[in-house]
């Protein structure tokens, strides 16, 4: 049986990568830290995944394995598997990168010449470059040369939510949504690309990152921080909210302007991809707390987040930009004396006169644009 390494067996790893690797015929071993999880999927061999929607489904995850991420035997491993997958988080990247490029250096040792393609599944742009860069730094140049040539570092795009569920006995269970999206740059696969289900490729990846961060995360950000405004403590409670629905919505049609603009994205599917992320908004599996969503506001006003990057693409192409606008004065009022980025933001603001304090959080210098934000931050 083909062998797939994923490193990470947190809910990601197992409710969705895992998953589908293990369904596309993989025998599946999860690198982990976690001793408890390793060991019980050494023990059992599978898993059963919540599938929530409309209605709830099950699905048992089989052909599945785990081992310890400082074990030595997963070096050997290495050498054995077509596929490494990451879902660690960005910072652990780092991490992980010695044990990927231990594995490299034996199979370049043991002159191998089967392809192995490795492709980080994480919340950030180009983590696969970023873990590639890393692994470099453990090679030398002889090594680095065999990699270029045997070992392909595809960039990818995830979007799935997880969930909280309630404390079960069973460890391994994992609750996801129905929606999933797994997107991954083909050119830089070495070789054939491995055929996944689930997994779809594009030549244009960038595209596809824009589109979940201008809808999925620039809605979300928006209905979380319209939703502490007007009281509400989840995201669903806020997007039933009519007034809310239709700023997030119209905010969404207008950062879809800029993608439409920008790659050419067809409307009427565009359109449809929006009332799915809205849908997904009200999943009633989904408990979202608008205060975790709506952490971090600093870095979500950010030059090139998700509220001011779509902001900026309306002033490039001149399309509306009100209901942005709107979310964007909603995420400078957002107030969190335990999240050290909003006492951050409230301490900026306070300090110096309001053109400048936003001036200093978003980095815009277009003054008509922070004329617009003030206006929706004071009103």
């Amino acid at each position: 049986m083909k062998i797939a390494i994923q490193f990470g067996a947190g809910n990601i790893g197992r409710g969705f990568i895992g998953n589908l690797l293990s369904k596309s015929g993989y025998k599946v071993y999860f690198a982990d830290v976690n001793k408890e999880i390793v060991n019980t999927l050494k023990e059992k061999n599978e898993y059963t995944v919540e599938v929530v929607g409309e209605n709830k489904t099950e699905v048992l995850v089989n052909n599945v394995d785990g081992i310890l991420s400082n074990d030595v035997k997963l070096i050997d491993l290495i050498t054995q598997a077509e596929i490494i997958t990451t879902a660690v988080g960005p910072t652990v990247l780092t991490i992980i990168s010695k044990s990927i490029a231990q594995g490299i250096i034996k199979r370049f040792e043991m002159k191998i010449k089967n392809n192995l393609n490795i492709i980080a599944c994480e919340n950030m742009i180009n983590g696969t470059t970023f873990l590639k860069n890393e692994v470099e730094k453990h090679l030398n140049q002889e090594v680095i040369d065999y990699m270029n040539e045997f070992i392909g570092f595809p960039n990818s795009a995830v979007d799935r939510i997880v969930p909280p569920m309630a404390k079960s006995s069973d460890i391994l269970r994992v609750r996801v949504e129905e929606f999933k999206e797994w997107i991954v740059e083909a050119p830089l696969f070495k070789g054939e690309a491995p055929k996944i289900e689930g997994m779809d490729l594009t030549d244009n990846l960038m595209a596809f990152i824009e589109r979940k961060l201008f809808t999925l995360n620039t809605g979300h950000a928006i209905t979380a921080y319209l939703g502490v405004i007007a009281g509400h403590k989840t995201v669903k409670e806020s997007i039933e909210d009519n007034n809310i629905e239709k700023i997030v919505k119209s905010a969404m049609h207008e950062s879809g302007e800029v993608l439409i603009n920008r790659y050419g994205f067809e409307r009427e599917t565009h359109n449809k991809y929006i009332e799915k992320i809205l849908n997904r908004f009200k999943n009633p599996y989904l408990i979202d707390e608008v205060d975790r969503v709506g952490r971090q506001p600093l870095r979500k006003l950010g030059y090139n987040d998700r509220l001011i990057k779509p902001l900026r693409g309306t002033i490039e192409y001149g399309t509306k930009n009100s209901s942005l606008i709107k979310g964007i004065g909603a995420a400078l009022k957002y107030r969190n004396n335990e999240d050290e980025q909003a006492v951050e933001l409230e301490k900026i603001l306070n300090s110096q006169d309001l053109s400048s304090a936003i001036k200093e959080i978003t980095s815009l210098e277009d003054e008509v644009m922070i004329t617009k934000i003030k206006k929706a931050f004071t009103e």
